[in-house]
């Protein structure tokens, strides 16, 4: 028969006590914070699995915050570029309606007024900034005004041609903004003819006008030249050359012959030399950039200093015109493409922050049936562990009562 000492009753029952105290807890702290497992110990299959998910989700928590960010720079550049076609919309207007030959010279500095407050406007919105204050056009050199105007009344472009990159997801990264220079500044310009310094008084090229593109293309087998030369013999005849070669290369014309006072072709560009001398040199020039700030400032100059009082600045006034509305639509086209890549862009974006979304979701949902409690069942344990550490107790307490000396 085995001895059992008071001793071992005793510490037999209160490590009982313990333990049945110890899963009572256990079970009322999961009840109070809704969590099945509060400590690796609770289940360490389950932690670990846990654990992994909390770094899951915080690495969706980082990339969701570079998502609100992209989309947030990404519509508010496509909303300052909105509102500089608009503002181009309306120089565009203001240039037509200043082309009308009957309106006087006042009416033309009315119009010519409107013009630099719009030109302010649109440095107003490449100067655009983000929340934080930095100039969403400036590239890298956010801290700098993007466009600042010089002492000539001239507006420049003060940034670098550097372009921001988030990552949105692992290996997923989006440009979230653009420079000023590529949006505003390197618009290709309308082929424009100019004279040279010393050319003979009175002398001017008008009508200049590309007539057909690809003839243009053809001329130069795809290679076009920065510019053509237009140089007056002594027979009267304008000789058009290619000097980016050695030797320079002769380019036909047509009609052949091209003389002076007469509309001639060459390379798919039409021209008219009016009232040159032998020696004149005029200049195309084809493959040349200039800002949009440049196009409204030489209209504004072109409408409070030109007049129609000459055939010549007659002709000078109607070129202003015409290479303006030229310049002004390669202007919107330049800022459509921006759009259009924009566009491309918040699709992605948006895309990204839909999967970040449901990966969350879905994340959040396996997190939940690792580490939720089922408050049915726990609160059903939890009366039933009251029920027998109770019972435990009372038992405990009439073993303990239990002496030899009582039955003496």
């Amino acid at each position: 028969m085995m001895r059992i000492s008071s001793q071992q009753i005793f510490s037999g029952g209160i490590s009982r006590l313990q333990e049945l105290n110890s899963s009572l807890n256990n079970t009322q702290q999961q009840i109070s914070t809704g969590k099945r497992v509060n400590q690796p110990s609770d289940d360490p299959v389950a932690a670990a699995r846990i654990l992994k998910l909390d770094q899951e989700l915080s690495r969706v928590e980082t990339y969701q915050r570079n998502v609100n960010l992209a989309d947030n720079r990404l519509n508010q550049e496509e909303s300052a570029l909105e509102s500089s076609i608009d503002i181009i919309q309306r120089v565009r207007e203001l240039t037509v309606q200043a082309g009308n030959g009957s309106l006087s010279a006042n009416d033309r500095q009315s119009i010519s007024s409107e013009l630099k407050e719009r030109l302010d406007q649109l440095a107003d919105v490449a100067n655009t900034r983000d929340p934080s204050g930095e100039y969403i056009f400036s590239g890298f050199q956010g801290t700098k005004q993007a466009f600042v105007q010089a002492a000539d009344g001239s507006w420049q472009y003060q940034g670098d041609e550097g372009q921001r990159v988030l990552e949105i997801d692992d290996g997923v990264t989006v440009p979230i903004s653009d420079h000023g220079k590529g949006i505003f500044v390197t618009v290709p310009k309308a082929i424009t003819g100019v004279e040279a310094a010393g050319n003979s008084p009175g002398s001017y090229i008008s009508g200049v006008e590309l007539a057909d593109g690809d003839a243009l293309q053809n001329a130069f087998g795809g290679a076009v030249p920065n510019d053509i030369q237009l140089t007056v013999n002594g027979a009267g005849e304008v000789i058009a050359e290619n000097r980016n070669t050695v030797p320079a290369t002769v380019l036909a014309t047509t009609p052949s012959p091209a003389v002076i006072g007469e509309e001639f072709e060459v390379a798919g560009i039409s021209v008219t030399v009016s009232d040159a001398a032998p020696g004149d040199e005029f200049t195309l020039a084809i493959s040349d950039k200039q800002s949009v700030f440049k196009t409204i400032e030489n209209l504004i100059a072109g409408l409070d200093s030109l007049g129609k009082d000459t055939a010549k600045s007659a002709a000078q006034f109607d070129t202003l015109i015409a290479d303006s509305l030229n310049n002004l639509d390669n202007a919107q086209e330049s800022i459509v493409l921006k759009q259009t890549e924009l566009g491309g862009r918040m699709n992605a974006v948006e895309s990204t922050k839909n999967f970040l979304e449901d990966s969350s979701v879905y994340t959040n949902q396996i997190r939940s049936e690792l580490q939720d409690v089922d408050y049915a069942e726990a609160i059903s344990n939890l009366s039933f562990q009251s029920f027998v550490l109770q019972a435990a107790q009372q038992s405990f307490a009439q073993v303990s009562r239990l002496s030899l000396f009582d039955r003496l």
